[in-house]
């Protein structure tokens, strides 16, 4: 059967994930339209898009006319490194809402939103809990929607190769847990079935089973180099978010959650082809 084809905003086009998600959009025929603070970060891509248009989800003004005659939002809008003074409550709950608020008006058919696996077991760390009250609020709003909840990227699996050119890897405690991390590419095209799939709420992981130690040893292996790891005491760590709390707690809250990732397990339904050996591979060949 032919998808019908839509016209869809893409709100995050700029990040990791928001690239692959319009690329895929454009691949299977939709129209798209990419919403960025900074237009010019899109002149890369310019030929996987439509339109592109200049809007801040935490200015409402700025995004007043960006969802007419749109059919589907996409938002994988986050906010990691601290601009402006911004909060996790200003970004990822404040300036989604903004967005659903612009949708409604618009009459926008579905919203498809990027929160996080396991979202609704996590809500003491302030990161997860912003995703999870827009998710809620988005949920309650009467416009159809679908929330995915990956459970973590490529690009976040990118800092254990970066130290593994450094020459050691600093674990999270034994380094045991597992995690099936997934390629933005696979993501992508999960997001894209969402378009016309009827579930809600979906958990996506990688295709690849993996302890972060694995992870470690791949790096190495993809660099050529011999194997070194350290084993950071879970106590240390936590005690060193305890205190970064007291001059900067948007970086605090930041360094939880990774602390809180790489002590839990976290395996989500596999899906994709994607592996992290030949995402390394590629990074070591200056192909990343």
């Amino acid at each position: 059967m032919t998808e019908e084809k839509q016209r869809v905003l893409v709100a995050g086009a700029t990040g990791y994930l928001g690239g692959f998600v319009a690329r895929e959009f454009k691949a299977r025929g939709h129209f798209v339209r990419a919403l960025a603070r900074n237009p010019q970060k899109l002149d890369p891509m310019k030929e996987d898009l439509d339109e592109i248009v200049e809007g801040e989800i935490t200015i409402p003004e700025s995004i007043r006319q960006i969802c007419d005659g749109i059919d589907v939002v996409f938002s994988s809008v986050g906010i990691t490194r601290q601009k402006n003074g911004l909060t996790f409550r200003d970004v990822d709950y404040q300036g989604n809402l903004n967005l659903l608020q612009v949708a409604q008006k618009a009459d926008v058919k579905k919203f498809i939103y990027i929160s996080a696996f396991k979202g609704p077991e996590l809500l003491h760390l302030d990161i997860i809990k912003a995703h999870e009250d827009f998710a809620n609020v988005l949920k309650s709003s009467g416009m159809n929607y679908a929330i995915i909840r990956p459970n973590g990227y490529f690009s976040d699996m990118e800092t254990f190769f970066d130290m593994a050119r450094k020459g050691r890897v600093y674990l999270f405690g034994p380094g045991t847990n597992r995690i099936n991390p997934i390629h933005g590419a696979d993501l992508a095209v999960t997001c894209a079935d969402a378009i016309s799939g009827k579930r809600q709420e979906i958990d996506a992981g990688g295709p690849e089973i993996l302890s972060y130690r694995d992870i470690a040893e791949i790096a190495f292996e993809a660099l050529g180099k011999p194997v070194k790891t350290s084993s950071v005491p879970v106590w240390m760590i936590r005690l060193t978010q305890i205190l970064v709390k007291l001059f900067n707690k948007h970086l605090a809250g930041i360094l939880a959650f990774v602390i809180t990732a790489a002590t839990t397990e976290g395996i989500a339904p596999q899906t994709g082809t994607h592996t992290l050996r030949d995402h390394y591979r590629n990074l070591a060949a200056g192909k990343g």
